[in-house]
């Protein structure tokens, strides 16, 4: 397997373009089951996880045609010849599981695979499964697979009223909510930016949606959908992860394309932090000011609050910050495996339960060290970024999944990052 050599050498200066959000595409990518006309996604990232969802789509029978170096996926379903998603694809990536509300809106069937991916939690498919039964669908657990089966005339309107927060059961219910009969109201919605982009991709295959962004959505059924072209968002967790190189490292970058609403949460944790961040025509202009990063304590919360997924990057930043910082993970109960790797560097950290303590060192060493998931694999770059000597991350095959060129945008900036091919 691949890894990853890191040796740091001070402060970083230039620009970083920010990719289309894995999140996102890999949500609207199942949105192509529910039509037969043609859906074009535009400023797609170039990521493992997409090319899983795309080889998914195919053992469908979709059609997915990557252009432009990968940037632009032109997708249609007109001629499905499966309903059935299978394990062997299924198990390599959590979001297969958005397949499920598409096909059974679409063709009143669907049987998916239970679906894998990183382990940060048990992240239980039951709400999806509720979802789709507020709609009216009969939902079997056997074999590994979920078998779902709407009712004679297709899933109807109805009331989801979702005891948590969950962005990917939102996603699933809101495709499923497209095409059933009358009026579906989703209560205790996610509201993350990747949740607005789907209805207003949704919208322009000629759903009915209003409320996205919001706590309770509301659509209204329609026959059929159609065709459409549609932009993915910036990615605002890769849009963190390169804010923080030079929170980290010193010195000036700006993350083209990235803009405060995206990521508003973490940039008043930066700026307790002592991290300059300013909107420009061109992106987010971060610079550390004077000094070392002052320490902070992060809760992790459903958006619009700090994200899950940047608290294993800024957990880096604050292994050399100035005292203690707490870090709350609320989210997901099995995500400070990264914890152990930061303490391999001389980071002093210690972890009770779902409560991360970080009391600040004036510098980290470089070590070998190993990423266990694929926000953990770039937090222990960003550390090395910002040790003594040389860090080398293995299994970095996490990192692959979700972060296009990593190499390449660092090093324009600066960093001495290189990858070391598997023999």
């Amino acid at each position: 397997m691949d890894s990853i050599l890191v040796t740091g050498n001070g402060p970083l200066s230039g620009d970083i373009p920010i990719a289309g959000a894995k999140n996102a595409c890999l949500t609207l990518m199942p949105a192509t089951l529910l039509s037969d006309e043609p859906l074009t996604l535009t400023n797609a990232p170039r990521l493992s996880d997409i090319r899983t969802m795309t080889v998914l789509l195919q053992s469908l029978g979709a059609e997915v045609t990557a252009l432009q170096e990968g940037k632009v996926l032109a997708m249609s379903s007109h001629g499905l010849t499966s309903q059935r998603a299978e394990y062997d694809i299924v198990r390599k990536m959590r979001a297969s599981i958005l397949v499920l509300g598409p096909l059974l809106a679409r063709f009143g069937q669907a049987e998916v695979s239970l679906p894998g991916g990183c382990a940060i939690g048990a992240r239980p498919v039951d709400l999806h499964l509720k979802a789709m039964e507020a709609l009216g669908a009969e939902m079997d657990l056997r074999d590994g697979y979920v078998h779902a089966k709407a009712p004679s005339g297709g899933l109807r309107g109805g009331v989801i009223d979702f005891p948590l927060v969950s962005v990917g059961a939102t996603e699933n219910a809101l495709m499923a909510a497209t095409l059933a009969k009358g009026t579906t109201v989703i209560r205790n919605a996610a509201r993350e930016p990747e949740i607005v982009d789907l209805a207003q991709c949704l919208r322009k295959m000629g759903a009915h949606i209003s409320g996205e962004g919001s706590s309770e959505i509301t659509v209204e059924g329609v026959e059929r959908l159609g065709g459409a072209t549609h932009r993915v968002v910036t990615d605002r967790i890769e849009l963190g992860t390169y804010m923080l190189a030079p929170a980290i490292c010193g010195g000036e970058v700006t993350c083209l394309g990235g803009t405060i609403d995206l990521v508003a949460a973490f940039c008043e944790k930066l700026d307790a932090a002592g991290i300059s961040v300013e909107e420009t025509e061109k992106g987010l202009k971060v610079a550390r000011r004077n000094g070392r990063v002052k320490a902070v304590d992060v809760t992790t919360e459903p958006f619009p609050g700090f994200p899950t997924d940047l608290q294993a990057q800024m957990m880096a930043l604050l292994c050399t910050a100035d005292g203690a910082s707490v870090l709350e993970e609320k989210i997901f109960e099995n995500r400070f495996m990264h914890a152990p790797e930061l303490t391999r560097m001389g980071a002093r950290i210690e972890v009770h339960g779902g409560t991360a303590t970080v009391q600040g060192v004036e510098r980290l060493k470089g070590a070998p060290v190993m990423a266990t998931d694929l926000r953990a694999s770039v937090s222990l770059i960003l550390a090395g970024l910002a040790a003594e000597g040389e860090t080398v991350v293995s299994r970095v095959y996490h990192l692959d999944r979700g972060y296009e060129n990593v190499e390449d945008k660092l090093r324009a900036v600066g960093a001495k990052i290189e990858r070391i091919k598997s023999q």
